[in-house]
């Protein structure tokens, strides 16, 4: 079986893998599944300066799983996402805006697919100030709940809706722009993800709309609270970018978000989503 040798980059998410080139990622038939069961343990997954072209980026994925090929034609090649606020290079860049919050990809779907299972970025370009990524560990959010808590979350219901994350972006949209918006169904979660592993993960973040059953104030402040629990300093990994780094994460129980940066910089990651087969439940 395949072995990779990581350094942890902090106590709760995150670790630097080493000795992996991407001459190795494109011919080791087993690294897939090392990378899956570390991905498993850490969350997150760091290759420092791997300088992994699109195709062979692609490649490794699919050895991942399925890859997301629904946003298709904003790059030459198939499964590869252009992640920039330049229109020239992505058409959607104006929503990207919106991932500047915390959120886990996936939460409203066109239809009912579940989550994407995990997500490859590879820096092309860097910005000169801000653009790092974070990320926290979901897993160990609830896990610091006390019993009580677990149990009362456990039972609640969360509407997500694309509008919701738009709206912290654009708070007085067009009556057409939130027809678009409103054109996105909307989806019901349970706050906690219990996963087929056992494990147990909090469904937050910026598409995070209302509490059901709950004064809409009152759930909104909850879900506030809860989002700033999950993301305290000790459950967080910011990664700051160099030019031909490439970070795996666990989109099923890590939160992300990008921190802002210029919207003129050349900030540019290329992205590979591998399909999920896990629904929230």
């Amino acid at each position: 079986m395949t072995v990779l040798t990581i350094n942890k980059l902090t106590s709760s998410v995150g670790a630097e893998v080493v000795g992996v080139d991407s001459d190795r990622l494109a011919a080791d038939d087993a690294l897939g599944a090392a990378v899956l069961e570390a991905l498993e343990d850490n969350g997150v997954l760091v290759f420092p300066g791997l300088h992994l072209e699109p195709q062979a980026q692609v490649a490794f994925c699919r050895r991942l799983g399925e890859i997301d090929h629904s946003s298709d034609g904003h790059h030459p090649v198939a499964g590869i996402y252009p992640v920039t606020l330049d229109k020239s290079k992505n058409a959607s860049a104006a929503y990207l805006r919106a991932t500047f919050d915390w959120h886990i990809d996936g939460c409203t779907p066109t239809s009912d697919e579940p989550p994407q299972k995990a997500t490859v970025l590879s820096a092309k370009q860097v910005a000169e100030r801000g653009g790092e990524t974070e990320f926290a560990n979901s897993y160990a959010a609830y896990e610091a709940f006390s019993d009580d808590e677990k149990q009362r979350f456990d039972a609640l219901r969360v509407v997500h809706s694309l509008e919701a994350s738009q709206r912290r972006i654009n708070p007085d949209p067009s009556p057409e722009l939130v027809a678009k918006w409103r054109a996105r169904p909307t989806h019901e979660h349970p706050l906690v993800w219990t996963h087929r592993s056992g494990r147990k993960s909090l469904v937050l973040g910026a598409s995070a709309d209302y509490v059901v059953g709950m004064d809409l104030d009152e759930g909104q402040a909850l879900l506030a609270e809860l989002l700033d629990r999950a993301t305290q300093p000790d459950l967080v990994y910011s990664h700051k970018w160099s030019v031909g780094d490439t970070v795996i994460w666990d989109n099923n129980g890590v939160l992300h978000r990008a921190a802002p940066y210029d919207p003129d910089s050349p900030r540019e990651m290329l992205r590979t989503t591998v399909l999920g087969h896990e629904p929230i439940q």
